[in-house]
């Protein structure tokens, strides 16, 4: 585990350089585990296609009072959406917007002496600025983390008026970029909450499994302000572990505790503890489950035994709905097929998604891999791009450290070698384990090539001794036509490193039949013939650890824009949008099975 001055150290420069006073702050830790006021439900909103509401001072909702008075603008007896949502799904006429959405709602609150407030959203997407009672409190950018701010002195007890302003224009300094291969929802598209706290609080709290002791638990805690000497109290009651100790000047905790009884955390026996962290005016309660997992050689091993990675990735998207997934029940969805399939893991792709399906999979049993989009056409030379995702990476390892189901965390997918890359990336993983250095690092390369004379697949990156665990996207029969049959494609990649291919696949329209043999048929069939044939190349990979599909469902994509075949959809899911699974599905499930 970081030393926590080393940690805390390394973060508050981070967010010295970051953020400015309008710049949303750090989240609290375990916000679904604190006293807190939904802010769900219909919002009021103003579709603002010229960007004229922020010239006009929309956010002050101003009412006419004399007789001459009138205003071109009003938030009542218009358009409302639900939030969490995207815009995207609620109106046909918006289905493709780009620009900006205002969104507006009222609220009271009971405000008491020794409490704090925060605002808090699970995330909106992409850049948004905070209006209250008329007034900018904050800003964010970044569509998939979540960000809060503090409102204790700002709120009134009655008739609150709160104003967001969401853009999801696509710009070339964006995090992703201009093109991508997935919808580009925007809206509050996650919970929005009021947090409330004690003056003091536990602002944040890092407790798991040493990674390679199995006995050890490290903990450390960091109250909301510098004050020493306070108790804070950190039990684990079915180990019967309890220690209480006094904070440093900077408001911190941090011990170990040593355990005979712990049953350790895995896909099969996916056990979570209670643990409860208190200090003398606050307490928080959290369930968390500890594991070990490390790299040696060209294995991946999980509690002191190798795994092989069953993984299938996902987005954050309900198709039969075709929209965001936000919800409990959304997440039931996605995960019960991922778990009907086999998996033992998931590539949240291509972001961090809502906490409903994080900490879902990790009582499932699912490991997770976890990236921020960086996305092939990144600018990897823009300073304020390489910024944005750093607070990116930021933001979701802090939301996510308690979670011991997640194990990789992603820098990349799809990049091209380049000295400003290469620094970008780097920067990311520094970023990363600045917070955490016990989760495994990785990317995702799409620059596998067959070598003729050698008759052997290759890959030319030097990036990825920088990597744990080396993952590739290889579409081979689909993108790519086989050099070698099958049973021929040897590779000779990663050596020595354990690799993932971390997609492969191609598209089928469910319900289609055709040649077998032919990729334009878009027929399951032929579908079904390409996994057969990766699946049989895959045994030629000597240091393969695991697998990742693209995708488990169709998804939506303006990229897709054949007019019979696609309609805006990606059609590689081994599930169709309406949920029906494809010939390709049942072929994956078996090779999981016998895995």
């Amino acid at each position: 585990m970081m030393k926590p001055n080393t940690f805390y150290l390394a973060l508050s420069l981070f967010l010295s350089v970051v953020f400015t006073d309008l710049v949303a702050q750090q989240t609290i830790t375990n916000v679904y585990g604190r006293q807190t006021q939904s802010l769900n439900g219909k919002w009021d909103a103003i579709i603002d296609l010229y960007d004229q509401g922020r010239k006009n001072k929309i956010y002050l909702n101003k009412k006419p009072e004399t007789k001459i008075d009138f205003y071109e603008y009003s938030f009542d007896n218009g358009l409302r959406l639900n939030v969490p949502s995207d815009w995207n799904s609620q109106m046909p006429e918006l289905k493709y917007y780009e620009g900006t959405v205002w969104y507006a709602r009222r609220f009271d609150v009971t405000k008491q002496s020794d409490k704090r407030l925060f605002l808090y959203f699970g995330a909106v997407s992409y850049r948004c600025r905070i209006y209250l009672n008329g007034k900018e409190i904050g800003q964010h950018e970044g569509g998939f983390t979540p960000f809060q701010m503090e409102v204790t002195d700002a709120v009134k007890e009655k008739n609150n008026f709160l104003a967001v302003e969401v853009n999801n224009t696509r710009t070339v300094d964006a995090i992703p970029a201009m093109a991508f291969d997935w919808w580009n929802y925007g809206g509050i598209t996650r919970d929005v909450f009021l947090v409330s706290t004690r003056k003091v609080f536990i602002e944040d709290y890092f407790i798991q499994l040493d990674k390679r002791k199995a006995n050890q638990i490290d903990a450390h805690v960091k109250l909301s302000e510098k004050v020493a000497n306070t108790p804070v109290t950190i039990e684990i009651p079915e180990l019967q572990l309890k220690q209480t100790l006094k904070t440093d000047a900077n408001g911190e905790v941090k011990t170990s505790f040593l355990t005979k009884k712990l049953k350790r955390w895995s896909p099969n026996a996916p056990t979570l503890y209670k643990v409860k962290v208190s200090s003398e005016s606050d307490q928080v309660t959290e369930e968390i489950g500890f594991r070990n997992v490390w790299v040696k050689g060209e294995d991946v091993y999980l509690n002191d035994q190798p795994i092989f990675l069953k993984s299938i990735s996902f987005h954050e998207e309900i198709p039969q709905r075709k929209g965001r997934a936000f919800s409990q029940a959304d997440a039931v969805m996605l995960l019960s097929e991922a778990k009907a399939l086999g998996c033992n893991m998931i590539r949240l792709a291509h972001y961090p998604q809502n906490e409903y399906i994080v900490r879902l999979a990790e009582k499932m049993g699912f490991l997770l891999w976890e990236e921020i989009p960086i996305w092939q056409g990144i600018d990897f030379e823009n300073q304020a791009t390489k910024e944005k995702a750093g607070k990116m990476m930021q933001e979701m390892v802090m939301r996510d450290k308690n979670r011991c189901a997640l194990t990789f965390w992603g820098v990349a997918n799809e990049t091209q070698p380049s000295a400003p890359r290469n620094a970008f990336i780097k920067y990311l993983i520094e970023t990363t384990k600045a917070i955490d250095t016990t989760r495994l690092i990785t990317a995702a390369f799409d620059l596998v090539r067959f070598n003729k004379e050698r008759q052997v697949f290759i890959m030319d990156d030097p990036f990825i001794k920088e990597l744990d665990v080396v993952a590739v996207n290889k579409y081979m029969g689909w993108y790519h036509p086989w050099p070698v049959t099958p049973d021929k494609a040897t590779w000779d990649v990663a050596k020595g490193q354990p690799l993932i291919v971390s997609e492969f696949g191609g598209e089928a329209l469910y319900g289609k039949t055709g040649d077998a043999d032919v990729v334009s048929s878009w027929s399951e069939d032929y579908q079904a013939t390409l996994y057969r044939e990766n699946l049989e190349m895959f045994k030629h990979i000597p240091n393969l650890r695991g697998t990742s599909p693209w995708v488990l469902f169709d998804f939506r994509s303006p990229f897709r824009f054949h007019p019979t075949n696609q309609e805006d959809w990606n059609r590689k899911g081994l599930v169709s949008d309406q949920g029906y699974r494809k010939k390709a599905w049942y072929l994956m499930k078996a090779y999981y099975d016998s895995k």
